[in-house]
């Protein structure tokens, strides 16, 4: 079993998009759960919310899913921006692999065709190369997204999922973040498995004792 986990997200609210329900399952299993978030998108909150807003809603969220606010990461890069910081975010990306050495890494699919969200696939993938290696969905920025590793969920964790993204007041007009839309992804990755709800990953690297 993976023990410690760490979900590269490139802003706030990615992580729990691409991996809210997985998150919930793993801190209920007792696993350590880490978060890493690149960027606070201060340009993208929208008035008349202050432009630090996402910062706590991070933090509430992170509590929602059990993530302890001693495991979130948050790094202050500018959105849109990532290319040209790409060797910075790295460093950092190894930074947080040697201080926390984890055994099982999520990052963007690498058909994600947002700029920061490439970066932070492709580098984190360079990173870890020791680790377990999935790419978490996000349909909206996906072309195409093999569903090759699942995680089987209960509705519980898909609530927590839910109460989560509930928390990004800011983020609130944005189409993805409608609760019938994650709910029905989670039921349709679960029928894939013949099961109730699940979330799908790219494997992007396996690592097998």
């Amino acid at each position: 079993m993976h023990r410690r986990v760490l979900i590269l997200a490139p802003h706030a609210d990615d992580g729990e998009l691409g991996c809210g329900g997985t998150a919930a399952k793993f801190v209920e299993e007792g696993r350590e759960v880490h978060m890493a978030v690149f960027s606070l998108a201060e340009k993208s909150v929208p008035p008349p919310f202050p432009r630090d807003a996402l910062l706590g809603e991070l933090s509430k969220a992170a509590d929602v899913l059990g993530i302890p606010r001693g495991n979130l990461h948050v790094f202050r890069f500018e959105v849109r921006d990532f290319p040209s910081q790409r060797q910075a975010i790295l460093e950092e990306i190894v930074g947080l692999r040697d201080r926390l050495a984890p055994d099982l890494v999520f990052v963007p699919s690498l058909s994600d065709i947002h700029q920061d969200h490439q970066v932070v696939a492709r580098e984190g993938l360079r990173a870890f190369k020791r680790q377990t290696v999935l790419g978490f969905e996000e349909p909206w920025n996906n072309i195409i997204f093999e569903t090759r590793a699942f995680v089987v969920l209960e509705e519980r964790h898909v609530d927590r999922k839910v109460a989560a993204l509930a928390c990004y007041e800011t983020q609130r007009a944005r189409s993805y973040l409608d609760e019938s839309f994650i709910r029905s992804l989670a039921r349709t990755r679960g029928t894939q498995l013949e099961s109730r709800c699940a979330e799908a990953f790219e494997v992007l690297r396996l690592i097998l004792p």
